[in-house]
C-alpha cells in the first residue's frame, strides 16, 4: 500500500484530535480541503491563526471573549446580581440565544467527573466563590457589579452536571444566597448547546429552588 504524502498525513492526523472526529471523518476533511479552492484551505488557517491569537478567557466569568473583562461582565444593562453557572462558554451562546436570561455569568470548564480523574479542583469554582466575595466587598472597580442575590445553576441535566450542581449548592446556601436549578424543561442526559430555544427558555423561566 502506497504511503500518503506526509503533509495530507499530518493533516489528517491534526484532525483526528478534535472531539468527535475519527479517523474517517478526519481523512474526508483532508481530502475534501486538498480538492477544494486554495481559498477555502486559506480561510480555515487565517481562522484558526486568529482563534489562537485574537481570544482569550475573561478574567471575571472565565468565557471565550476578544477582551478582557468581557462585554457581558462590563455591561451596564445585564442584573450583575444574578449569576448563571455554566459548564462550557457554549453553554453560555445557547443560553443568550432564548434572550430570557439578563444576568451575568460563570463558566466552570468541566463538570465534575471522579471516572474522568476531574474533581472540583480542576474547575472554575474557587474563582466562582472568589467573585462572590468581591461583589460583597464592592471591590471591583473596573467593571459595574452588585451583591449576588441568586446562583441559576445551569449545569447539564446528566451525571456530572447534577454532581456539580449538588456540590456547588453546599458551597453557596450557608452565604445566604439564593440558590436555583434550570427546570426539567431539559431531556435529561442532553447538553445545553443541542437545546432548542424554546425548550431551553421555558427551563429558565421555570428554574426552582435548591
Amino acid at each position: 500500500m502506497q504511503p500518503l504524502a506526509e503533509p495530507v498525513s499530518q493533516l489528517i492526523d491534526a484532525f483526528s484530535q478534535l472531539p468527535g472526529i475519527g479517523p474517517k471523518t478526519a481523512s474526508r476533511l483532508a481530502y475534501y480541503l486538498l480538492r477544494a479552492d486554495d481559498a477555502v484551505a486559506l480561510n480555515l488557517a487565517h481562522a484558526l491563526e486568529a482563534l489562537k491569537a485574537n481570544t482569550l478567557f475573561c478574567s471575571v466569568c472565565h468565557n471565550i471573549a476578544d477582551r478582557d473583562p468581557c462585554p457581558i461582565c462590563t455591561s451596564d444593562q445585564r442584573d450583575h446580581g444574578t449569576l448563571c453557572v455554566v459548564e462550557e462558554p457554549l453553554d453560555v451562546q445557547a443560553i443568550e440565544r432564548t434572550r430570557e436570561y439578563q444576568g451575568v455569568y460563570h463558566v466552570l470548564h468541566g463538570s465534575i467527573s471522579p471516572v474522568d480523574g476531574v474533581g472540583p479542583d480542576d474547575l472554575k469554582i474557587a474563582e466562582l466563590l472568589q467573585r462572590i466575595r468581591e461583589a460583597e466587598s464592592d471591590s471591583v472597580a473596573d467593571r459595574p457589579t452588585a451583591p449576588v442575590k441568586e446562583i441559576l445553576l445551569a449545569t447539564n441535566p446528566n451525571l456530572e452536571g447534577e454532581a456539580t450542581a449538588m456540590y456547588i449548592a453546599r458551597l453557596i446556601k450557608p452565604l445566604g444566597i439564593r440558590v436555583t436549578r434550570l427546570a426539567r424543561g431539559l431531556p435529561v442526559g442532553g447538553d445545553l448547546e443541542y437545546a432548542d430555544e424554546v425548550t431551553l427558555g421555558r427551563a429558565l423561566a421555570g428554574r426552582s429552588e435548591m
